[in-house]
């Protein structure tokens, strides 16, 4: 058994009171801190309403404009979508050299062409997105068909033409 005195000896919390001030004190200047930090990060902010015209709101025909700001997570994640289209376009070419036919181009040479129905039925096994990579690649002038959408069904007979 343990001596009676151990038992009812009292706490030592001298400093206990202390400690929890620092603590609540570290924590209204962390509050406040990030509080100034967002304040500030609303006056540039175009979609808020305590946006306060410094020049750094971007106008229409300034290089900036419409693009996310430099080092933020939305630029980062506009990049790699980037780069995950630049890949399934490049990926979309090598199906149509893949699966196209050699023709005859005007005497010029050569071009590999597919019917969109038959790439379509190859391609719904790799993506859904068939009709937006080809429309991207098109810009792109990496492919080349006419009408300005491809509809499967309506426009399985059209033909796609590589253009590299």
């Amino acid at each position: 058994m343990e001596p009676e005195g151990d038992l009812c000896a009292p706490a030592q919390s001298s400093d206990s009171a202390a400690e929890h001030s620092v603590s609540v004190k570290g924590l209204k200047e962390n509050w406040q801190r990030w509080s100034s930090e967002r304040q500030d990060y609303q006056k540039h902010n175009p979609f808020s309403h305590h946006t306060t015209p410094d020049g750094t709101v971007h106008q229409r025909g300034q290089e900036d404009y419409g693009r996310p700001l430099q080092g933020s997570l939305t630029e980062q994640r506009g990049r790699d979508a980037q780069t995950l289209i630049s890949r399934e376009v490049q990926e979309l070419c090598q199906v149509i050299r893949s699966i196209g036919e050699l023709k005859e181009r005007d005497g010029t040479g050569t071009v590999i062409t597919v019917e969109f129905g038959k790439l379509f039925e190859h391609y719904v096994t790799i993506s859904n997105k068939l009709v937006g990579i080809l429309l991207r690649a098109r810009k792109q002038r990496l492919v080349h068909f006419e009408g300005e959408m491809l509809w499967q069904g309506k426009d399985d007979h059209v033909v796609i033409t590589l253009e590299q």
